[in-house]
Parts: C-alpha cells; sequence; structure tokens
C-alpha cells in the first residue's frame, strides 16, 4: 500500500514585468507546484522514515516535470527550491524528507545541476503561508538570483497532512545591479555540490 494519498494540488505562477523600473526585455517567471498528503505518522513517532522519504521521490518527479513543462523547458530554469510546511500532528522530521526527495527528483528532471537546492519548512496551522529561498540552479553564490517566492494553501495542511511544493523560475530578480558573481563567471568551489 502506498504512503501518498494526495488530497489536492495546485500550481502557482508569478510572472514580474517590472520592479518599477523599465519593463525587463524578457519577463521573470516563478512557479510553485505544491501536493497536500496524508502525513502517514501523524500523531505517533515513526523511528524509520527512509521508505516514506523513498516513495516521495515519485511525487518530487511529478511535481518536477510539471513545472518544467509550465516554465517552457529545462533549458529555461535557473532557479530552483523546495518546502514542506507539516500539519500540527506532525513533527518537522515528517516535512525534512523532503531534502532528499524533492531535491533528488529536481536534479533528475533537470539533468543534474550543480548547486545544492535550497528549502524551508514549517510545522504550522491551516492556511500557513512559507517564503522559499531562491538560488541559482548551478552555484548558489550567484547573488542576482537571490529571491523567494511565498508557497501555501488556503485550506491546507490540515492537522494530519504534509504540503509539499518545489519552486522554479526562469532568471534571477528583474532589474538586479548589485554585483557579484554572475551566472557566466560560475567554476569550481562557488557553491555547487
Amino acid at each position: 500500500m502506498s504512503l501518498i494519498e494526495i488530497r489536492k494540488r495546485s500550481l502557482t505562477i508569478e510572472t514580474t514585468y517590472h520592479e518599477g523600473g523599465p519593463v525587463a526585455t524578457q519577463p521573470l517567471k516563478l512557479a510553485a507546484a505544491c501536493a497536500v498528503i496524508r502525513n502517514p505518522y501523524a500523531g505517533r513517532y515513526e523511528p524509520d522514515l527512509l521508505p516514506f522519504m523513498a516513495e516521495l521521490r515519485q511525487l518530487g518527479t511529478l511535481l518536477a516535470q510539471e513545472l518544467v513543462e509550465t516554465l517552457g523547458g529545462k533549458e529555461c530554469i535557473e532557479v530552483y527550491s523546495k518546502a514542506a510546511i507539516v500539519g500540527v500532528n506532525g513533527e518537522m522530521e515528517h516535512g525534512a524528507v523532503w531534502h532528499e526527495a524533492g531535491g533528488w527528483a529536481m536534479r533528475e528532471v533537470l539533468g543534474e545541476p550543480k548547486a545544492i537546492v535550497p528549502a524551508a519548512k514549517a510545522v504550522a496551522a491551516t492556511g500557513y503561508r512559507l517564503m522559499v529561498p531562491l538560488h541559482y540552479i548551478h552555484a548558489a553564490y550567484v547573488r542576482s538570483h537571490f529571491n523567494s517566492m511565498e508557497v501555501g494553501i488556503q485550506d491546507a495542511p490540515r492537522p494530519n497532512e504534509i504540503l509539499f511544493a518545489l519552486v522554479m523560475g526562469t532568471g534571477g530578480r528583474v532589474h538586479a545591479r548589485l554585483g557579484g558573481l554572475t551566472k557566466d563567471q560560475v567554476s569550481v568551489h562557488d557553491g555547487q555540490r
């Protein structure tokens, strides 16, 4: 029997044309794919979470593929992240399983990008919103690509649920102009795995 029972999914897309300055030549698109599932361990301690983590790779792949299709193909993706919001009958570790499962899925779908996948997680009440950090997929230190996106669903997670999210985007911040390492200057040790 599967440990993954999806109640609902959502897909949110933000398109930024400008931040008060000139209209960008290419608008920035950020997208978040979320899935709300029953928490198989809500209300009890489970010593072995590895089977759950392994099975979540399938969910991660589903969400990652949806994001890649939504944003125009893997060659268009420049930033990524992942998040989990655990309902109050769960524990932080139930969200931490997404580190490996969600990160593995995005790397697999995107062709093995080099940077770690940033993350955010929380144990919270229904309707909680979480700011998710984003950075460049091939090197964590590319300053122009430091960004964030809010994830959440109005009726989730319920106490016995978990909301898992993946976030991807097509570029750095619109009007980024704070210097630092650029994506064209990335080499080994610039925040790569």
